[in-house]
Parts: structure tokens; C-alpha cells; sequence
């Protein structure tokens, strides 16, 4: 199963009011395994930062001012995530970016039933506790300490960890179709011995269980010690 697990950095919160796209990391999970398989640009968002935005990612204009624009690469991204299904943490915001990104470019949004949002799945298993990047991997004791700003790239990294965690450990993640055969053919392997086994068991003449000539006489006299039993009647 192939999934994409992404990041995005923005200008601001709502891309409806002029905010952009500046930054993306996406990691390609086989089986919820990281294959090495990355996509990763910088965006020029045409317009300004504002000093919020880049305190939290520290990302300058400066920086961005001779990176390509997103309609120069929505190519290599949307080949690269391809029909996949897409995790991020809190999904609806990037998807947002992204699909206005998209419709700029005269493009088709990418539709939401391809939504993960790791989000929404650790409010289900931890009612009530933080669902921040950073609280969820302490929770699962994910290292974030090289982490000192924002990062779509870094951040997709992390989340691809925390979303193994989520899932149901690394043991899930990390059993590859060949150990999963390995151990088919073990179980097949054991209870093929044990059929033999059994087949080949020494004969033993079934035990007498029939009560003895004693048994009945003594059976029939606690009887008759009964005073108008039931099932007389």
C-alpha cells in the first residue's frame, strides 16, 4: 500500500485572503514503511512574508525570491503523489493550500476522500489530550531535538513516525511481505507436523466406562432413599 505523508509552510493561514504555498515535503510509505522516496520545494509565493509566518518557519522572501513558482512544478508534485492516499497532520489546512494553489494554476483539485488527517485519528485514540506535532511525538517518544523551526520536509518526517505510532507500532510498519511469507510458511511448516504427528499416534483400546454389577446395586439403593421423587410423577 503507497502513501504519501506531507508537510506544507505558507505565508499565512488562509489562502483565501492571498495567503500562499511557500514550502512542501513530501515521503513516500510502502506498507507504512519510508522507501527514501522524497519530494521536496520551495515555492516563490509572489507576494510578501509576514513576520509571523516566518518567525514560525524562517523562511524570507529574500530566501524564496529565486525558487520556482508552484505552476512551474504542480508537474513533478502531482506525479509523485500520484493516486496515492495523503497523511498530514491536520489535513484540511494543507489540502486547502494546496487545491488553491491548484485552482490558480487552472488545475483540478486533489479530492479529500484522499484525506488522512493524523490529526483526527490521535483525537479518537487520546480524547482530550494535546494533538500539537510536537506533544503527540513526546507521547510516543519520537526524537524531535534537531527540530528548531518549522519545516515542511522535517516535519514530514516526523509525522511519517508518529503515524506509524498511531497505527498500531512499528511492528505493523516494519512487517515486510517477506517476513509475513516467511512466517506463512512456518505456520504451514508446523501444522503439517503436527497432522503427521497425530496420524501417526500409537493405538490404544478405548477404557471399560460401563458402570459394574456393584455400581448399579448401589446406585439403585441411594435411589430408593428418595420419598416421592419428581420424576416419579
Amino acid at each position: 500500500m503507497r502513501e504519501i505523508v506531507f508537510d506544507t509552510e505558507t505565508t499565512g493561514l488562509d489562502p483565501r485572503s492571498g495567503d500562499r504555498l511557500v514550502e512542501i515535503g513530501c515521503i513516500e510509505m510502502v506498507n507504512r514503511v519510508p522507501t527514501g522516496s522524497v519530494f521536496h520545494c520551495y515555492f516563490n509565493p509572489e507576494r510578501d512574508m509576514p513576520a509571523e509566518a516566518e518567525a514560525v518557519h524562517g523562511l524570507s522572501i529574500t530566501f524564496l525570491s529565486d525558487k520556482p513558482k508552484f505552476a512551474e512544478m504542480t508537474g513533478e508534485l502531482l506525479a509523485f503523489i500520484a493516486d496515492s492516499p495523503l497523511v498530514a497532520h491536520n489535513a484540511g489546512f494543507d489540502f486547502g493550500f494546496i487545491n488553491n494553489e491548484l485552482e490558480m494554476c487552472g488545475l483540478e483539485p486533489v479530492s479529500r476522500d484522499r484525506m488522512v488527517d493524523t490529526v483526527a485519528i490521535a483525537r479518537r485514540k487520546h480524547p482530550g489530550a494535546k494533538l500539537s506535532l510536537d506533544a503527540l511525538c513526546s507521547r510516543y517518544g519520537i526524537d524531535r531535538s534537531h527540530r528548531t523551526k518549522h519545516g515542511a520536509l522535517l516535519d514530514a518526517e516526523l509525522l511519517a513516525q508518529l503515524y506509524v505510532e498511531l497505527m498500531g507500532g512499528r511492528q505493523i510498519g516494519l512487517e515486510l511481505a517477506a517476513d509475513v511469507a516467511a512466517r506463512a510458511e512456518a505456520v504451514m511448516a508446523q501444522e503439517t507436523v503436527t497432522v503427521t504427528s497425530s496420524l501417526n499416534r500409537t493405538f490404544r483400546s478405548p477404557r471399560p466406562h460401563a458402570a459394574s454389577a456393584e455400581e448399579l446395586a448401589r446406585h439403585d439403593a441411594f435411589m430408593a432413599g428418595f420419598s416421592e421423587p419428581i420424576w416419579s410423577r
